[in-house]
């Protein structure tokens, strides 16, 4: 054991050994970075972020920016000295350079834990594995597949997965590196498209719904989520979530839940954790789960959280990093969230600022823009939570403030 590590509590005010606040770091300086800056700083800690952007959201918020790549090893050093803890916000930092960091501070989620979100191939192993290790007919396993590493894996792919959905093994995310093929020959063709890296292909499952579970797990095993989250997806990003009481039937989401925490338990995680499952309906025509991919951060489906819930993701991703007791989140109102993108800066054919001020005369509305300086179509420029009392009434707002931002899906 390193020594040099500082200890598992980190409580807020100041440090035991140098008399000096409390750093948590974290690698990356998007949005989700700055939600968790914001939560930490609420708490009394102090923060650092490292993330090369000099506009970085989080980095323009926080206490300390370093300004470097994640694997400049002076940086890495800066921050080691700085921080009692260290996160990452986004799974495609480095692996190495939070391994670096775990030399002499506690990381969470552990390098290994991101390496596995890394690779598609290597994720949905461990999800095989973690479906193994439960109890009979409740587990979640993942959508059916097979892997394509080199060309000869073309002809073993069995007829059964088309059609299907070829994806990239690594860096693929809202929708990025995927490709739907419909026959053998158009896998060949689309995988030629892709360059041969390596990619998983995916049987094209009769989706009736997606949903999301958000879990935090600390060093002492303590696990607790937040309630689940049901999702819609436009061109792979994610377009808005409802949350309430009976969103899913509740032996659906009871084992959507179990799954989460039994994929958290088998990776030994710290720190907070989200599995994305598809709802699909099965050859006896009942409704059956599979697990699609899991995140090692905060999610953008977790957002809602912030206002709906007595604890957010980001609260509970501070305190698994510090060592604080976990409580299970409760739901005090019901939700809706919506995805801003930068399309709705654009959608009258040039550029202008959406009507904020009708948005906000809604009742309920909560509006967080993250702060980046160009809107660009596809990108996330902030979002939208509408708070009510039951689901119908902030559905309904929900409408209305689409239709003042242009937003249809």
């Amino acid at each position: 054991m390193n020594t040099d590590v500082k200890p598992a509590v980190l409580l807020p005010a100041f440090a035991a050994t140098d008399d000096r606040p409390v750093t948590l770091g974290v690698l990356g300086g998007g949005q989700l970075g700055l939600m968790f800056v914001h939560a930490a700083q609420r708490m009394g800690y102090r923060t650092a972020v490292l993330d090369p952007d000099p506009t970085s959201p989080a980095g323009l918020v926080s206490h300390h920016h370093l300004l470097a790549d994640y694997d400049d090893a002076q940086a890495l050093a800066s921050m080691a000295r700085l921080c009692d803890a260290v996160t990452t916000e986004f799974e495609n930092v480095p692996a190495e350079s939070l391994r670096v960091l775990s030399q002499r501070n506690p990381v969470s989620p552990a390098a290994e834990a991101v390496a596995v979100a890394q690779d598609r191939l290597v994720e949905k192993a461990h999800f095989q594995t973690s479906a193994a290790q439960s109890a009979g007919a409740t587990a979640v396993g993942p959508v059916p597949y097979a892997p394509l590493r080199e060309a000869v894996d073309l002809e073993a792919v069995d007829a059964s997965l088309f059609p299907a959905i070829l994806k990239t093994a690594r860096m693929g995310y809202d929708g990025k590196g995927q490709v739907q093929v419909a026959s053998r020959d158009a896998l060949a063709a689309a995988w030629a498209d892709l360059n041969h890296v390596t990619c998983v292909v995916e049987k094209r499952l009769d989706l009736v719904a997606e949903c999301s579970v958000v879990v935090a797990r600390g060093r002492d095993g303590v696990c607790v989520h937040l309630p689940l989250q049901v999702n819609t997806h436009v061109g792979g990003i994610l377009a808005r979530t409802e949350v309430f009481p009976g969103n899913l039937d509740a032996d659906l989401s009871a084992r959507a839940i179990q799954a989460a925490e039994a994929i958290a338990e088998t990776l030994r995680y710290v720190g907070v954790l989200c599995v994305e499952f598809f709802v699909v309906k099965q050859g006896d025509g009942t409704l059956g789960l599979v697990v699609n991919e899991m995140a090692p951060r905060p999610h953008n489906s977790g957002h809602y959280s912030i206002e709906a819930c007595d604890l957010s993701q980001f609260d509970l991703q501070v305190r698994t990093m510090t060592g604080l007791p976990l409580s299970e989140p409760r739901l005090h109102s019901a939700a809706v969230m919506l995805n801003l993108l930068g399309d709705i800066w654009l959608n009258t054919g040039e550029l202008r600022t959406p009507a904020w001020d009708h948005v906000l005369a809604l009742p309920g509305t909560h509006l967080h823009l993250y702060g980046k300086l160009e809107a660009r179509v596809g990108r996330k420029m902030g979002h939208l939570t509408i708070t009510a009392s039951t689901i119908e009434s902030a559905r309904q707002v929900a409408e209305e403030a689409q239709a003042i931002l242009g937003i249809w899906h």
